[in-house]
């Protein structure tokens, strides 16, 4: 079962599907059922009929579409609400330039990322540097943007949703708002699903003489792995300022954050920086899916169209999901219809596809988890980055073909051939 106190937003794009709730939190489960008394009887054509279109919760996925209708369908009314205070939560997203198709570039060069050219990437028995570029953007920068670019009576901050079905939403102080409806909010309880789990805890650090990082250091394995796969992220900001972060593959979706906090700490020092002046922190839980169908995250009779975590829209393996984000936002501003029953049809079926397509990376999820003993599961990523890197462009960016999946898999085996085998007949 999906953890309900998931942190949907988690940073790299999870990158993470992402996006806070925007109310009280639910099962999945609970965005469909009965019309609410405040809906009975209006009109469920939603948007189409001059009502507006209502997108429940305002993280990542939730921004990106409402950023993209104003953009490019200023003739369509919506209304982008928020339980929070502002935008996005607490967060830093990032997405390899490789990852977004030419066709919806135009979304992320209005939000105006930080980029580098190139990065790197550390195991115990490989180094790699690579060219493809890298760029992160910050919550902070996501709410402004919002801000500026929407006008006032297109969202709602401070806003908490009760309940929400095909007919639109009743808010916590009992107003209703009819209307087509995008679930946007963070995931809830699933039933079903094996899942692993990414947990991360990031700490922008400054400190009073230049670390020396250059580029972003996507991966640093060359830290304890007794308590399974771990990296250190690194993201340079300034020649003093430095995002650390910590990441762990694990079993659990438990944050131990004093043990995180304090190896970013040691690392530091090792790294001889010295003890940082820390200025910020963020944390972050996100699913690695081991095995799971489609209709166990979200049921094709729910009459909700998702987006972000909740409709499964993420990388299996990484997590990523701001590539997802803004395909999703740029094909909303492509429907000439824009109903409940228009838009589930239309998210269910891409998700669904999306499902089967990505079955690949459960199975390499499986080999980390089930195949390698905790201390080994970083071989599999250690043994992945031999490959060249259009292979490693088109892994990340979720469009791995078929003979990058024989590479991928050829060589000699990172875990135990027979375990190997195993993890393969494991999922489904």
């Amino acid at each position: 079962m999906l953890d309900p106190q998931l942190d949907a937003t988690g940073g790299r794009g999870s990158s993470a599907g992402q996006d806070r709730g925007s109310g009280k939190e639910e099962g999945l489960e609970g965005s469909h059922g009965r019309a609410s008394s405040s809906f009975r009887g209006r009109s469920r054509k939603g948007a189409s009929n001059g009502a507006p279109l209502i997108i429940a919760g305002g993280g990542l996925s939730g921004c990106l579409a409402a950023l993209a209708l104003a953009e490019r369908r200023p003739d369509l009314p919506f209304l982008l609400i928020e339980a929070g205070e502002t935008f996005g939560g607490n967060h830093i997203w990032s997405f390899f330039d490789s990852d977004i198709p030419p066709r919806n570039e135009w979304l992320t060069d209005m939000l105006g990322a930080r980029r580098w050219a190139g990065h790197e990437l550390l195991f115990p028995g490989r180094e790699r540097r690579l060219d493809t570029a890298y760029n992160s953007i910050s919550s902070r920068d996501l709410d402004g943007l919002v801000r500026a670019r929407l006008r006032p009576d297109q969202y709602r901050l401070g806003t908490a949703i009760e309940t929400l079905d095909a007919a639109g939403v009743t808010l916590a102080g009992g107003e209703g708002i009819a209307g087509a409806v995008l679930d946007a909010r963070g995931a809830g309880p699933v039933a079903g699903p094996r899942l692993a789990w990414q947990k991360f805890l990031g700490l922008t650090c400054r400190f009073e003489t230049p670390h020396g990082v250059e580029r972003p250091l996507v991966m640093d394995a060359r830290v304890d792995q007794s308590s399974g796969y771990r990296f250190v992220y690194l993201l340079p900001f300034s020649a003093t300022e430095l995002l650390i972060e910590n990441t762990y593959y694990s079993s659990d979706a438990a944050v131990d954050a004093p043990r995180l906090r304090r190896e970013i700490v040691d690392y530091a020092r090792a790294a001889g920086w010295g003890a940082p002046a820390v200025e910020g922190e963020e944390i972050g839980v996100l699913p690695i899916l081991l095995s799971a169908t489609m209709e166990q995250w979200w049921p094709a009779d729910s009459g909700v169209a998702r987006l972000g975590l909740r409709g499964g829209f993420f990388h299996p393996t990484t997590g990523y999901s701001l590539p997802d984000a803004v395909a999703n936002a740029v094909l909303l501003t492509e429907q000439g219809l824009v109903s409940s029953e228009a838009l589930h049809t239309l998210y269910r079926d891409r998700a669904e596809l999306l499902w089967k397509e990505r079955g690949f990376y459960k199975l390499l999820n499986r080999m980390m988890f089930d195949a390698a003993g905790p201390r080994r599961r970083y071989k599999v990523l250690e043994h992945f980055y031999r490959l060249p890197e259009p292979v490693i462009q088109r892994f990340y960016a979720a469009r791995t073909t078929a003979l990058d999946k024989i590479r991928i898999l050829s060589g000699r085996p990172p875990v135990p051939l027979k375990a190997a085998l195993a993890a393969a007949r494991g999922g489904r």
